[in-house]
């Protein structure tokens, strides 16, 4: 049932539940710091895909933190002009969508790289090395280690290299790269324009995932994409002594967390019938952005393909100026 105005109004009120460490903003130039310490060693050759007078279909491999061998795929067209970047992130678990389907961008005019999160069914390596359970997926991977030590983590600093290896490939304009994701790459995208701000110009981002932790738990919505904090509370934690703790370090990898460094124009869309990524988490996020920003619901929608949004990424992608401040809501 579509959200009537007050329902709207209460949503855009909410600022989140998850706590932000107090030295968020320290512990991630650290982090950077030390994925940018690794020295680049990628290589590119022809996919199993044949390439065509208008597109070149590649495979990019390199290694990232801890020696791990990481898979990206790379759509190049064919253009004597350097090109626009998308870097697009996948959701959750999977691994990166179809050659066809990332040649839409390609038919923009953009080269499109996207990589196999490491451990999540695609060709990245996932060289483990977690403290703790890692049986329930992802979400709490490390959670009984150091926060450096954390899935998410590392992640994010395997993306920092892959930004690096964006910089240095020939025929590329580092001054056009775009960000887009869906559930867990929305939520990986916002981290990755928050670490990366003077490479990322603009971010599509639709109903991120790993957003509002605690929120998330205390609505009891733990049990689809976010199911391993409850596998964690119930064998780890079952009196819940320890949940602040919990939820403090996993605001290391919070999307809530990062939205204040985000600093360049977002279209961010939501569903506001999605059952796994609830909207009050989203709106969250949406509201703790400081950047030039649009946020477009889509009441009879959940967590899906949302053919609306897809098609605003075109104008949004492809014209040379951003202007979202005057663009009213779909609602």
């Amino acid at each position: 049932m579509p959200l009537n105005p007050q329902q709207i109004k209460e949503l855009e009120a909410y600022r989140g539940t998850n706590p932000i460490p107090a030295d968020f903003d320290d512990f991630w130039l650290e982090r950077m710091a030390e994925a940018d310490d690794v020295a680049l060693d990628y290589e590119i050759f022809p996919s199993g895909v044949p390439s065509f007078d208008t597109c070149d279909f590649l495979d990019l491999w390199f290694r990232g933190m801890g020696g791990a061998r990481l898979y990206a795929r790379y759509l190049r067209p064919c253009s004597p002009r350097p090109l626009p970047v998308v870097l697009r992130f996948h959701g959750y678990p999977g691994r990166t969508r179809s050659w066809l389907e990332n040649a839409s961008f390609a038919g923009m005019g953009f080269a499109d790289v996207t990589m196999d999160n490491p451990g999540q069914g695609g060709r990245s390596e996932d060289v483990g090395g977690f403290a703790g359970t890692t049986v329930s997926g992802h979400l709490t991977a490390g959670l009984d280690g150091e926060p450096k030590d954390m899935y998410y983590v590392r992640l994010h600093q395997d993306i920092r290299i892959l930004c690096r290896i964006v910089r240095e490939l020939p025929g590329l304009d580092a001054g056009r790269v775009c960000v887009y994701g869906d559930s867990q790459g929305g939520g990986v995208g916002l981290a990755t324009c928050a670490l990366n701000p003077d490479l990322i110009g603009r971010a599509g981002i639709l109903y991120p995932f790993l957003s509002d932790f605690r929120e998330i738990w205390e609505l009891g919505a733990d049990q689809i994409a976010y199911e391993g904090i409850r596998y964690y509370s119930r064998w780890f934690d079952a009196d819940g002594s320890h949940a602040d703790d919990r939820f403090r370090q996993m605001g290391y990898v919070d999307t809530l967390s990062f939205a204040h460094l985000v600093r360049c124009p977002v279209l961010f869309g939501t569903g506001l019938a999605d059952t796994v990524c609830p909207p009050l988490t989203q709106y969250a996020v949406y509201t703790a952005l400081t950047c030039e920003k649009r946020h477009v619901l889509y009441p009879d929608f959940g967590h899906e393909e949302i053919q609306a949004f897809d098609d605003l990424l075109i104008d949004f992608f492809c014209s040379e100026e951003v202007d979202l401040s005057c663009r009213p809501s779909a609602l």
